[in-house]
């Protein structure tokens, strides 16, 4: 019988790679989430049945055990950006890492890859940072031959940065961005797949790897990249952290009091902490290289899903070719 990988968080962004990864591989897939009807997109990823959203809870030890049953290995890809009700950083990002290692240890799991994040620090001023730390210190502590990705920041045709920047630049002359000087290594999204895939082969060593793309660029430059692929210009203008973290203060005030009903994916006081520090990969860490994961470029995958926010969208190429014609006639 083929062998069986129960990925918490699979049908998010960077799960769904890895699950079609493993579908190819020939594995079969759980895909453990917290609204298994919304995530009936990955089972065609693989043939009938080899892929099967099911329900679970990272938060209750129950829920966490009851889809690790037979699994020989296991992948946490579960994290959060914003705290929302009881899904707050501690609770996912830090008990629920150590949940899913220590109940893998128990069930005799034999392998587990943790996503965590380039930047993981348990001293950090950023919740997120902190607890993503945390996280990873709980893992290598329940199960001390797991491997631990640490991407930069990810970009793919779903991604939540590009797409939300390109988006926000249909709207004006000016795109406003918070730490602009921030270097960022941005790696692609199946590079990240490739890796975890790895790891679930057996084919690394244990431990902590950082992830980053063959390009190094500043907020600000990454945003001049895109504004290029999309054909716009714009003002870029970098908002001084006092007034972001203004403005993350009220938007995250406004969460609160409203009860739900406002959830703040702005920008948030935590987000801010976070983009005063460089997202680059340390010096002398481990990284794709190591993995056997040959990283790809933005300038390759960019212009295939940005194209939707051109002024033309994916007409614009044929209006300026026919600007050229007009000129010549």
């Amino acid at each position: 019988m083929s062998k069986l990988v129960t990925i918490y968080g699979g049908s998010g962004f960077v799960g769904r790679y890895i699950v079609r990864r493993m579908a190819k591989a020939g594995w079969r897939v759980r895909v453990a989430v917290r609204h298994p009807n919304d995530a009936l997109f990955v089972r065609p990823y693989g043939a009938v049945g080899q892929v099967e959203p099911v329900l679970c809870n990272i938060r209750d030890d129950a829920s966490v055990r009851s889809v690790m049953q037979g699994a020989d290995a296991v992948v946490n890809c579960v994290g959060i950006l914003n705290e929302t009700g009881k899904n707050s950083f501690d609770a996912v990002q830090s008990e629920g890492a150590e949940r899913v290692a220590r109940i893998a240890a128990e069930e005799g799991v034999g392998r587990m890859v943790q996503l965590s994040a380039i930047g993981a620090d348990p001293d950090s001023e950023s919740d997120y940072a902190r607890t993503k730390a945390l996280g990873e210190e709980a893992v290598l502590r329940r199960f001390p031959s797991a491997v631990i990705l640490r991407p930069s920041v990810i970009f793919g045709s779903e991604d939540g940065f590009f797409n939300r920047f390109a988006g926000m630049s249909r709207f004006g002359p000016v795109l406003p961005v918070v730490g602009a000087d921030t270097r960022f290594q941005p790696v692609y999204v199946d590079d990240v797949a490739a890796a975890a895939e790895r790891a679930l082969l057996g084919d690394v060593a244990p431990g902590v790897y950082e992830l980053g793309g063959p390009d190094v660029r500043s907020f600000r430059e990454l945003m001049e990249d895109m504004l290029t692929v999309i054909h716009r210009r714009r003002l870029i203008l970098n908002l001084p952290f006092f007034a972001a973290n203004i403005m993350g203060g009220v938007f995250d005030v406004l969460q609160t009091i409203s009860l739900g009903l406002f959830t703040n994916t702005l920008v948030t006081r935590d987000q801010v902490r976070n983009l005063r520090v460089d997202n680059v990969v340390s010096e002398g860490a481990r990284g794709l290289a190591d993995l056997g994961v040959k990283p790809t470029a933005m300038g390759a995958v960019l212009p295939d899903y940005l194209w939707r926010f051109r002024p033309s969208g994916q007409f614009d190429a044929i209006k300026d070719s026919a600007k050229n014609l007009r000129k010549h006639s």
